[in-house]
């Protein structure tokens, strides 16, 4: 089968560079697949999984994004992540309690902007809270 070259980057730097058959990531308006000459595309990233189908086998690598943008060309694609993390660097009791924070600053957020700035941190809290739940395989 066909590869598409794939490049993970944060602005802490270069998180993975190579090769895969399938990219899964989560665009704001859902999840996109992205296979070899795929359509250019560019949109939005949500806080969530990035998914490669590796070639040649069936594991896949998981990478957790806080954000950023997808970027798509015919044989490349490239997630400018705001933040990017490899699936085995992800905490699952860090990610609860960073829920619960959330949770406790919705509950408490008066203004327009503390309630808005209080939704994204839950959001991003939860997505990352269900991304290591499923990555370590408790779903």
């Amino acid at each position: 089968m066909s590869t598409i070259q794939v490049e993970i980057v944060s602005a802490e730097g270069a998180i993975f560079s190579g090769q895969a058959e399938l990219v899964i990531a989560p665009a704001k308006l859902g999840e996109v697949g992205i296979t070899p000459r795929h359509a250019p595309l560019l949109t939005d990233l949500r806080p969530g999984e990035v998914r490669l189908q590796m070639p040649g086998d069936a594991d896949q690598l998981f990478f957790y994004v806080t954000g950023g943008i997808l970027e798509v060309q015919p044989h490349l694609v490239t997630v400018l992540a705001d933040t990017a993390l490899h699936a085995e660097q992800l905490d699952e009791n860090a990610a609860m309690e960073a829920r619960k924070e959330a949770e406790e600053a919705m509950k408490g957020a008066t203004g327009k902007e503390d309630i808005e700035k209080a939704q994204e941190q839950l959001v991003e809290a939860a997505a990352r809270y269900r991304a290591a739940q499923k990555l370590r395989g408790k779903r």
